[in-house]
């Protein structure tokens, strides 16, 4: 048995934009290699467009690679997909793949069914997995009423009716409320303390810090760096992190940069603007940032320090969240 549960060597997907076979070709992957041990919670990282959900595509056998290649659970996904769809779960992101004029019971007897399980332990398996997914109270009731969340739930314990080996999460929680996507973690948790592998993928940098044995951060098509929340925070050890609100737009991302800042990112907050800067030198910084604001008479609203999060690294190695 393999040491991994997945392993990709070069995958390279072109796509080719326009109709009729004109238009430009855009690379969805490029080159992309890893490793996934087993039992190992492996998030990636990354904007829309980074390519994840084509990555993902490609490992569950929903696409196939223009190059390189891929095994999971030690099999090919191309000459071997057969193998691989017995032991994965595929959950994608949306409301699709359920029936919602059946009762959650009902659309997973479907299901169970289709793999071909024999009636009286697929009855045990949907009894423990409606329990996992915190749905038992609500198994007959139809899927056309419940939440959102309780949806997610419901594919959760779908992609998990053939006990997988490696389990695909393709941003499970988007979209979601916090109180349900804080449901669907914990589920994810228990999901990988039974032994499994799972693969997330999100655009949420706290969600990956929060869950992850390991990350890869994924930008252009291609895997930018890689290692445990510690090892990529680790990236930025020697720098700090100043976040400030300002009334209005006084101030611009080059400005702070001139500053000292060595990555800006900016976002807006009711009537304030807020600054994430990423500084070598706090006290230089602030002295500046302090002069440059009565100068232009920018009303600082508030001013905090902070140790570099995983979103830092992002900003820095991947230039920010861009659609």
């Amino acid at each position: 048995m393999t040491s991994y549960a997945v392993e990709a060597e070069g995958l390279v997907k072109e796509y080719r934009m326009g109709l009729l076979g004109k238009g430009k070709t855009v690379r969805a992957l490029d080159g992309v290699s890893l490793r996934i041990k087993t039992g190992e919670l492996y998030s990636i990282l990354g904007p829309n467009g980074a390519g994840k959900t084509t990555l993902i595509k490609i490992l569950s056998t929903l696409l196939l690679p223009d190059s390189g290649y891929a095994r999971v659970a030690g099999y090919d996904v191309v000459r071997e997909a057969d193998m691989v769809r017995m032991r994965i779960g595929v959950v994608l992101g949306g409301e699709r793949a359920l029936y919602w004029r059946l009762s959650a019971w009902d659309n997973l007897w479907f299901f169970s069914q289709l793999y071909g399980i024999p009636p009286g332990e697929a009855r045990r398996l949907i009894r423990h997995l409606l329990d996992l997914v915190g749905l038992a109270e609500w198994a007959n009731v139809r899927v056309e009423n419940f939440s959102k969340g309780m949806k997610q739930r419901l594919h959760i314990a779908r992609g998990l009716l053939n006990d997988p080996e490696v389990l695909l999460l393709d941003e499970p929680t988007i979209g979601l409320d916090p109180v349900a996507a804080r449901e669907v973690r914990g589920i994810v948790r228990r999901v990988v303390s039974e032994g499994r592998t799972v693969i997330l993928t999100t655009h949420y940098m706290w969600e990956a810090e929060e869950l992850s044995d390991r990350v890869a951060i994924m930008g252009g098509g291609r895997i930018l760096a890689e290692g445990s929340p510690e090892e990529l925070r680790s990236i930025l050890s020697a720098e700090r992190v100043v976040v400030l609100k300002t009334d209005g737009d006084g101030m611009g991302e080059e400005d702070l940069k001139g500053l000292g800042g060595i990555s800006v990112a900016v976002r807006r907050e009711d009537r304030y603007t807020v600054y994430r800067v990423t500084v070598n030198s706090v006290d230089d910084f602030i002295d500046g940032l302090l002069a440059m604001a009565r100068e232009r008479g920018v009303r600082l609203r508030g001013l905090e320090v902070r140790t570099p999060s995983l979103e830092d690294v992002f900003v820095r190695i991947a230039g920010g969240l861009k659609s």
